[in-house]
């Protein structure tokens, strides 16, 4: 994969990227931002984040399965906008939905259970996008770095949770998140034991001869 190609499919990840954003603002210029604009906002940016974090945890496991190593330059790119898409929600909820109203977001965050995860899913993806840089992950060293990034794991599964018991009737969507990072799960365990089968048998020391 040459540099230009490299750069095209960047471009163009970025444009697919900021697509709810350019819907919102084209929504919002045409007055068609529906009944329930802050609603719509917020699902739209929160289907954003769960997309975005799909992608990222499946860039990994398709970069192994296909040999397709430079898919890894995407991956830092896409998370962080999914950071910038749970930002996004959470800024909604806070700044349009409850008008910062801090009495409603204590009652929400011990009171209301589909907050309280999404709340903590927020939470965790906060330190992933602060050591996102190559200086984080020097300063860390790779081990650590890799430890601490297995959070975007629990901030998707809540994730899936937060919109499961948003959800009132209909479960068809966030079923279909929650299968799809199943299979991500899987693909990962699946690369976890070819890895571990790949690696060469320890020999055991030999006992030391009578009389050594």
């Amino acid at each position: 994969m040459t540099q230009k190609k490299i750069v095209a499919l960047k471009v163009i990840t970025w444009l697919a990227c900021l697509e709810p954003v350019f819907l919102l603002l084209y929504k919002y210029l045409t007055h068609d931002l529906t009944a329930n604009p802050i609603e719509f906002i917020t699902d739209t940016t929160g289907e954003a984040t769960l997309v975005l974090l799909l992608v990222t945890l499946a860039i990994t496991p398709a970069r192994k399965f296909t040999g397709l190593n430079w898919l890894i330059r995407f991956r830092r790119l896409t998370g962080l906008f999914a950071f910038f898409y749970i930002v996004l929600h959470f800024s909604t909820y806070l700044g349009l939905d409850i008008q910062f109203d801090w009495h409603q977001v204590s009652v929400d965050l011990t009171k209301r259970p589909f907050i309280i995860v999404g709340f903590i899913a927020f939470l965790l993806m906060i330190p992933l996008a602060v050591t996102s840089t190559s200086w984080a992950i020097r300063k860390m060293g790779g081990r650590n770095w890799n430890l601490l990034h297995k959070l975007i794991y629990v901030s998707a599964v809540l994730g899936i949770i937060h919109f499961w018991w948003k959800v009132k009737a209909d479960h068809t969507e966030p079923a279909t998140y929650g299968t799809i990072l199943a299979i991500l799960l899987l693909a990962r365990v699946g690369l976890w034991v070819k890895s571990r089968m790949k690696r060469p048998p320890t020999r055991k020391p030999q006992a030391a001869l009578a009389g050594d």
